[in-house]
C-alpha cells in the first residue's frame, strides 16, 4: 500500500513537472544600437558581467624570516570576506606566479583590493600592496593588455619596507577578457588550491581521427609449432591496447584470409601497428606467435579514393622461442594491404545527431557555410547534486571544437554568461549542450572508494540538443531549455538552462546546395562499412577523445566524453523500446484515423460526406490522370496551411542479449525516424527544406497536368530498371534530402 501511495506521488510530480520550451528575453546586447555608458561588445548573445581582475606576476628581493633566514612565498588576493590564494614557492625570494584573480562586481562592497605577500610558515605577514576600488581604470577589449607595474611592499603600519617588491596589474573588464578563462573567480572561493584548474573554464579540440584499414590477404611458409590437435591460426593486429583478431583458420602453411581489420588512429600518427599471426586452440584465448612484424603509421599510404592501395609482402620477425638454439631456417611472409582511409568520417556521434560530417582528409574539405553562435546564459531550479549542494558546469560540443564553461560552486542558479563560435560546413548538424556538477572541487581527483565513490565524478544533469537546420538564418532565439535525466522512477526534470542562439549564413545558396548533397561523405557509400565494424569503430573513436582529452588541463572526465557522445546508447532498454513504440504508433495514428474516418463514410454518418466522396471517387476512377495532380496540390495546399500555423503546434550472456535487443530498438527507430522525416516535410520544422519541398510540389501540379501518367509512369519504371553501366554509386537526389529532414530522435534521452 505504501508503494502504491509512493508511486501515485511519484506520477502526480511528473505530471506537475513542466517539460516545455520557454521563450524568453534576456538583457542582452544583439542587434541594439549601443549608446551612452553600456560599452560595445563582441560578446553580444551573453549579459555583460563587470569583473575586476588582478594578476599577481612576480615579486622580487623579499626578506627572509625565520632563523634560517629563507622565504617561502604565497600572495593571497583580498576583497572583503573573497579571498584567493597563489601556489607557494619554497625558498626563493624571487617567485613568479602569473596567476589571474577575478571578483564580480555584483559581490564587491569593500573599498580596497588588498594583495599580500605572506610567509608558508604559519602564515608570517612579509608586505602588502592595497588599491582603491574608485581608482581601478577600465579596460574593454579589444584594447592591449594593461602593463604589470612594480610596487613596493608596505608593511601593516602603512610604512614602504626597504625591502621586496611585487609586480601586478589591476583593472575593472568584462567576461570577454582574455584573462577570465584562466582565472580565480570568486564563484570558486571554496575550492582547494590544488583543484582550483577543474573550475576554470576551456576550449578542448579533439584529436583528427583516420581509419586505418589492414587488408588481410595471405601468408606463405609457416612454420608451425604443432600440427596436431584442435590448432587453428589468425592474424592479430594490436595498436596500443587495442588488438583485433582475423577470423581464424585451420592448420595450413598457407592459408588465405581476404579479411579487412579496421581501426581507428589519431594524428600525428605517433604509434605503430604490431601485425602478428598466432596458433592456438580453437577454444581456448591461449595463443603463442609464429612470427611477427612492426609497422610505423606515419609509413602507411594515405588515400581519400577507392582505389586501393598496393599489396606489400612483409617478411615476420623470428619469435623468441626461435632466437638461439638451433638453427631454423625462417621466411615465413604475410600479404597485406594498409591504408590511412582519408575519405571516409569517422563517426564518433550517431548519424542522426551528429554535428561534423566532413571527412578525416582536410584535402576534401569544402569551406564553411556560415557561423554557429551559441551564448550559455544561466540555470535555474537545478536539483542537489550533492548533500545540499550544487557545482555546475556546462559543456557543449559541436565538430571537433568542444567548449567548458567555468564551474559556479554551490549555486542552485549559476549565471555563467559564456558565448562561444563554430563555423558550419552542414546545417543538417546538431549541437549537444549539457550540464554537469563538478565531483572534483574538494579532494576529488584524490579521491576512493566507499563513502566517497561519487566523489570525483562529474555527475550529468541534463542534455539539450539543437538541430541547426530548424533555425532560421540571423535570427537570435533566446529560451529556458529544460533538463532532463533519466532516474530509477523514470525521466525528471532537474533544473532550466537559458541559452540564446544564431545561425548566420551570408549565402543563402550555399545551405541550400547542401540538400542536394550525401550526409557522409563519398566512400561511405563507395566502400559502405558494416553496422558491427561501425559500431566497433565508434567505440574506439571514443576511447581515443577520452585519453586525449584526459592529458589536457583541466581534463574532460570520462564519463562527461561518453555522455556527450552518447557511448552505450545502443543496448536494449525498456524505456527505449516503449518511447520508439510510442513513436511509431504516432505514424500510424493517421491510418487509424483515416480507417475510422471511412467506416463513418461507409455507415453513411452524414450523407452530404459520402455523396461528395463517391462522387470524387467516380471522377478518379474515369479521370486517373489526375491522381498525381491531385497529390502535388493537396500537399502543396497542406504545406502552406501548416505555415499558417506552425507557431502554435548472466553478465556477458545478459549483455549479449542486450546488444541483440539494442539491435531491434534501433530498427524500430529508424523505422520511425524515417516516417517522421516524411511528415516533417510540411511541417515547417526545417523552413529550408519545406520550402524547397513545396517548390517541387507546385512544378510537380504543373508538369502533371500537362503530361500523360502513363508517360510519367514509362520514365520512371525505365530509370529505376536502367543498367548497372548507368547507374552512380551515390544515393539519389530524393534520399539525400529525406535523409537531412529533421525527426524526434533528436529528443531521445
Amino acid at each position: 500500500m505504501a508503494n502504491q501511495n509512493q508511486n501515485q506521488n511519484n506520477n502526480q510530480k511528473k505530471q506537475r513537472e513542466d517539460f516545455s520550451l520557454k521563450e524568453t528575453t534576456p538583457n542582452i546586447n544583439a542587434g541594439r544600437v549601443i549608446s551612452g555608458d553600456r560599452l560595445p561588445t563582441s560578446f553580444d548573445l551573453v549579459e555583460q558581467m563587470q569583473f575586476l581582475f588582478a594578476r599577481v606576476v612576480r615579486a622580487k628581493d623579499l626578506p627572509g624570516t625565520g632563523n634560517s633566514n629563507t622565504c617561502n612565498p604565497f600572495v593571497e588576493v583580498k576583497l572583503g570576506s573573497f579571498i584567493g590564494t597563489t601556489k607557494v614557492f619554497e625558498k626563493t625570494s624571487n617567485p613568479e606566479w602569473n596567476q589571474v584573480f577575478a571578483f564580480s562586481k555584483e559581490r564587491i562592497h569593500e573599498q580596497v583590493l588588498q594583495i599580500i605577500v605572506k610567509e608558508k610558515d604559519a602564515g608570517a605577514f612579509i608586505g602588502h600592496v592595497t588599491f582603491t576600488i574608485s581608482d581601478i581604470p577600465m579596460r574593454v577589449p579589444p584594447d592591449s593588455p594593461l602593463a604589470p607595474q612594480w610596487y613596493k611592499l608596505e608593511g601593516q603600519n602603512g610604512a614602504k619596507l626597504d625591502q621586496g617588491e611585487l609586480m601586478v596589474s589591476v583593472w575593472m573588464g568584462t567576461q570577454a577578457d582574455e584573462g577570465f578563462p584562466d582565472a580565480w573567480h570568486t564563484d570558486a572561493t571554496s575550492t582547494s588550491v590544488e583543484n582550483i584548474a577543474y573550475t576554470s573554464s576551456k576550449v578542448y579540440i579533439s584529436p583528427r581521427l583516420w581509419y586505418l584499414r589492414v587488408n588481410v590477404i595471405q601468408a606463405q611458409d609457416l612454420l608451425l609449432k604443432n600440427k596436431t590437435g584442435n590448432n587453428e591460426i589468425f592474424i592479430q593486429g594490436v595498436i596500443g591496447n587495442l588488438a583485433l583478431r582475423s577470423r581464424p583458420m585451420k592448420i595450413n602453411p598457407n592459408p588465405i584470409w581476404n579479411e579487412d581489420l579496421m581501426f581507428v588512429v589519431a594524428e600525428p600518427f605517433d604509434d605503430s601497428l604490431l601485425l602478428s599471426i598466432e596458433q592456438g586452440q580453437g577454444n581456448s584465448n591461449k595463443h603463442e606467435s609464429l612470427g611477427s612484424c612492426v609497422i610505423h603509421l606515419k609509413d602507411v599510404e594515405r588515400r581519400i579514393g577507392a582505389t586501393p592501395t598496393a599489396s606489400v609482402w612483409y617478411n615476420l620477425e623470428k619469435p623468441k622461442e626461435l632466437e638461439g638454439g638451433e638453427e631454423v631456417k625462417f621466411s615465413t611472409r604475410l600479404n597485406f594491404r594498409i591504408s590511412l582511409d582519408g575519405g571516409y568520417h569517422v563517426l564518433d556521434e550517431a548519424t542522426h545527431y551528429s554535428s561534423d560530417l566532413r571527412p578525416s582528409s582536410k584535402y576534401l574539405n569544402k569551406p564553411s557555410i556560415g557561423v554557429l553562435e551559441l551564448g550559455i546564459l544561466n540555470a535555474v531550479g537545478l536539483s542537489p547534486m550533492k548533500k545540499d549542494r550544487t557545482d555546475a558546469y556546462c559543456v557543449a560540443k559541436y565538430g571537433p571544437k568542444w567548449v567548458r564553461t567555468r564551474t559556479i560552486a554551490d549555486s542552485f542558479s549559476p549565471r555563467w554568461n559564456e558565448q562561444y563560435t563554430w563555423e558550419v560546413y552542414d546545417p543538417c548538424t546538431v549541437i549537444t549542450i549539457v550540464v554537469f556538477d563538478n565531483g572534483h572541487l574538494h579532494g576529488g581527483a584524490n579521491a576512493g572508494g566507499g563513502k566517497n565513490a561519487d566523489v570525483g565524478v562529474d555527475k550529468r544533469i541534463g542534455k539539450v540538443r539543437i538541430r541547426l537546420s530548424t533555425l532560421e538564418s540571423d535570427r537570435i532565439y533566446t529560451h529556458f531549455y529544460p533538463l532532463i535525466n533519466l532516474h530509477t522512477q523514470g525521466a525528471r526534470k532537474m533544473g532550466e538552462i537559458q541559452l540564446a542562439v544564431r545561425f548566420s549564413c551570408p549565402s543563402l545558396l550555399n545551405v541550400l546546395q547542401t540538400y542536394a548533397q550525401p550526409l557522409l561523405p563519398k566512400m561511405h557509400y563507395v566502400c559502405p562499412l558494416s553496422m558491427f565494424q561501425l559500431d566497433s569503430l565508434r567505440n574506439q573513436a571514443a576511447v581515443i577523445t577520452i585519453m586525449r582529452f584526459k592529458r589536457a588541463e583541466p581534463p574532460l572526465s570520462k564519463e562527461v566524453v561518453e555522455f556527450m557522445l552518447d557511448i552505450g546508447a545502443n543496448v536494449w532498454s525498456m524505456r527505449r523500446g516503449r518511447a520508439q513504440f510510442y513513436r511509431i504508433a504516432s505514424l500510424l495514428s493517421g491510418l487509424v484515423s483515416l480507417v475510422k474516418r471511412f467506416e463513418e463514410i461507409r455507415s453513411w454518418k452524414n450523407t452530404a460526406i459520402t455523396i461528395g466522396v463517391y462522387i470524387i471517387f467516380l471522377f478518379i476512377l474515369f479521370k486517373p490522370g489526375v491522381i498525381l495532380l491531385a497529390t502535388f496540390s493537396f500537399l502543396l495546399l497542406k504545406g502552406m496551411w501548416q505555415y499558417r500555423i506552425s507557431g502554435a503546434n548472466l553478465q556477458k550472456r545478459y549483455d549479449r542479449l542486450r546488444g541483440i535487443s539494442g539491435r531491434l530498438l534501433a530498427v524500430m527507430g529508424d523505422l520511425a525516424t524515417q516516417g517522421e522525416r516524411v511528415e516533417s516535410l510540411i511541417s515547417w520544422r526545417d523552413p529550408r527544406a519545406t520550402v524547397l519541398f513545396l517548390i517541387f510540389c507546385f512544378i510537380a501540379v504543373i508538369v502533371t497536368y500537362f503530361v500523360s501518367v502513363r508517360f510519367l509512369i514509362f520514365i520512371s519504371v525505365t530509370y529505376v530498371l536502367r543498367p548497372p553501366r548507368c547507374r552512380f554509386d551515390l544515393p539519389a537526389f530524393p534520399q539525400n534530402f529525406l535523409r537531412r529532414m529533421p525527426a524526434k530522435s533528436d529528443s531521445m534521452l
